[in-house]
């Protein structure tokens, strides 16, 4: 296959949706595990201090431009596949095949990704614009003792307190935790079909270890998307 086909070919569009979509199963894992910090129940203080480990040193920083352009190439030969799909579907079956001819997850993935971008959206506009563009209020830890300190001394280090920005967006503001459970909803079914789909389609599976791939993408889409939702559920209810 050219490079070029990569891009222009429906095999090639299926190859870069499984590439980048592997690459956001990826960023998911570190994602849920930084942001499980939350509960340590120190205040915030270790979730601070890794959200600053992720925003200011160089590796993660270059690896999150490379996310951003995965999420773009992701986002538009996902659109792209679904064009095609639904003009090669303009004449239906004879007999509607339902859920025997693939779940309806399988065949609502437009639908779904594009729920999802529009959560992505409102994502990047809670958390990254502040903490990358606007900025965020300073919280200053203690080095000594590794607890939040009443302000800036000798020994105590400036932070973003990312972990105050949650608690601003989601502590009483119900309507944004429905709208971040929805998001989280639609993650779940996204990845659900997606998770198996990305690694079938680059060959990594077979017939001996496919129930194996099947369990591991099952278990992967309730519990990655339940720990996002327990997020700001946690918040919401003052148990963080």
């Amino acid at each position: 296959m050219k490079w070029s086909e990569l891009f222009t070919s429906s095999v090639g569009k299926k190859l870069i949706m499984s590439i980048t979509g592997i690459s956001l199963v990826a960023f998911l894992v570190v994602h849920v595990g930084l942001n499980a910090c939350i509960w340590a129940n120190d205040g915030g203080v270790m979730f601070n201090k890794a959200a600053h480990f992720m925003g200011s040193n160089i590796v993660p920083r270059i690896l999150e431009i490379g996310l951003f352009l995965g999420i773009l190439l992701h986002i538009v030969q996902g659109l792209v596949l679904e064009v095609q799909n639904r003009s090669k579907r303009k004449i239906g079956y004879a007999v509607p095949m339902g859920n025997k001819g693939s779940k309806w997850y399988s065949r609502s993935m437009g639908l779904l990704g594009t729920l999802l971008l529009l959560f992505l959206i409102m994502h990047i506009a809670h958390f990254w614009v502040p903490s990358r563009i606007t900025g965020l209020e300073p919280v200053y830890i203690d080095v000594t003792n590794g607890q939040i300190a009443a302000g800036a001394s000798p020994v105590a280090k400036e932070y973003h307190d990312l972990f105050g920005k949650m608690r601003e967006v989601f502590e009483g503001n119900l309507l944004v935790v429905i709208l971040y459970t929805l998001g989280c909803i639609s993650l779940a079914w996204h990845l659900l079909h997606g998770f198996t789909s990305a690694f079938r389609t680059l060959g990594l599976t077979n017939h001996k270890y496919i129930k194996l791939f099947d369990a591991t993408g099952l278990a992967f889409s309730i519990i990655v998307p339940l720990a996002f939702i327990m997020m700001p559920i946690s918040f919401y209810m003052g148990w963080v």
